[in-house]
């Protein structure tokens, strides 16, 4: 009886322990939550597109000759005003040939000089009938030949002195170095970009738009730009809208201007750009279920919602997400309009969690 008694004792032992687990498992407190239902919307007010801010007035400085770059006047992110020398190449070739220049127009302006002379002088004894047609002909061909040689020369000067600006490169505009690509002793080479200047004064951004909403979006149109390292929201107005993708990949350029911004706002940053679009309603159909994006939980890759599930119990639910409209995300799977989820918690939620709806 004694070795049928103790392990009937020990069973009865064990299984009030699991009871009393049970029980402060079951007592756990409920995390209190705020619940809403998913957004239906066939009027979005407006479309996102993502773009990237860069200078307005941007050139990459290059030249039209060979030669060695004698100085490099310039550093990267330093101010240029107009027209301030940033490179000087070596120019001993233009100089001698400015020399030859120089030269053929003195000897072309004697030359002119004295076939003007004489082309007066016969122009006078045939006045007077003491020369003859003929030597008048010869004469003023004479004189035409020597006045044309004279142009000839100066026309060469002009294109000699045309080639001493692509030996001293100016800025074109006021702005920024963004960039040089060579230094002292290299050899620069036509056609080659030797230095990048940017006008910081006046940014704008370059978005894509899809086919879809391109129709909408129209020149002059105010739009509202998020810049994705800092959330400063700025202002803008639509100012070129591309009507071709046939070099773009399917995508429709749109070029937007912004207004006056401070400094931290620079080009190269990443921005989403919310176009404002009244008749989307009569553009499409479909439903659009939006949550807000602060609802949403993501884990790598994957995006989920909590909702509710029977007994008052957090499910984690995963979802094939769409387009940004501003806070709130367009939901294309895995939710529908019919049913609740989670929007804050006062705790830490986790899949299978007690709640308590507010």
């Amino acid at each position: 009886m004694k070795k049928i008694f103790i392990p009937l004792l020990a069973v009865i032992l064990l299984a009030s322990c699991n009871s009393e687990k049970k029980q402060e498992i079951a007592k756990e407190p409920a995390i209190a939550v705020k619940v809403s239902g998913v957004s239906e919307n066939n009027n979005s007010p407006f479309v996102t597109a993502s773009g990237k801010i860069e200078a307005k007035n941007s050139a990459n400085l290059s030249t039209r000759m060979m030669g060695y770059v004698t100085k490099l006047h310039v550093q990267v992110g330093q101010k240029v005003n107009v027209g301030q020398l940033l490179v000087s190449i070596n120019n001993t070739d233009l100089q001698a040939k400015k020399a030859q220049v120089d030269a053929s127009i003195l000897q072309a302006t004697a030359g002119f000089n004295t076939a003007k002379k004489d082309y007066d002088r016969f122009v006078n004894l045939f006045k007077v009938q003491s020369a003859s047609q003929k030597e008048l002909d010869d004469m003023t061909a004479r004189y035409e030949m020597a006045k044309a040689g004279l142009e000839g020369a100066k026309q060469m000067r002009n294109e000699v002195m045309a080639q001493f600006s692509y030996s001293n490169i100016t800025a074109p505009f006021a702005g920024v170095v963004t960039n040089t690509f060579i230094k002292q002793g290299d050899m620069a080479n036509p056609g080659m970009p030797l230095v990048s200047v940017e006008g910081a004064s006046k940014l704008q951004v370059m978005a894509m738009v899809s086919e879809n909403d391109i129709a909408a979006i129209t020149k002059g149109m105010p739009v509202s730009v998020l810049v994705k390292s800092s959330n400063e929201k700025l202002n803008g107005k639509v100012s070129e809208v591309s009507i071709s993708a046939t070099n773009t990949g399917g995508q429709y350029l749109v070029k937007v201007d912004l207004d006056k911004t401070d400094a931290t706002v620079l080009s190269g940053m990443f921005v989403n750009i919310q176009f404002p679009i009244a008749n989307k309603a009569n553009t499409s159909k479909s439903e659009v279920l939006l949550v807000p994006e602060s609802a949403l939980v993501k884990q790598g890759q994957l995006t989920g919602i909590y909702t509710i599930g029977t007994g008052n119990v957090a499910i984690l639910r995963w979802l094939r997400v769409g387009k940004s409209f501003g806070e709130q995300v367009e939901v294309l799977s895995g939710l529908s309009s019919n049913e609740q989820y989670i929007v804050s918690a006062d705790g830490k939620l986790y899949n299978g969690a007690t709640i308590s709806v507010q």
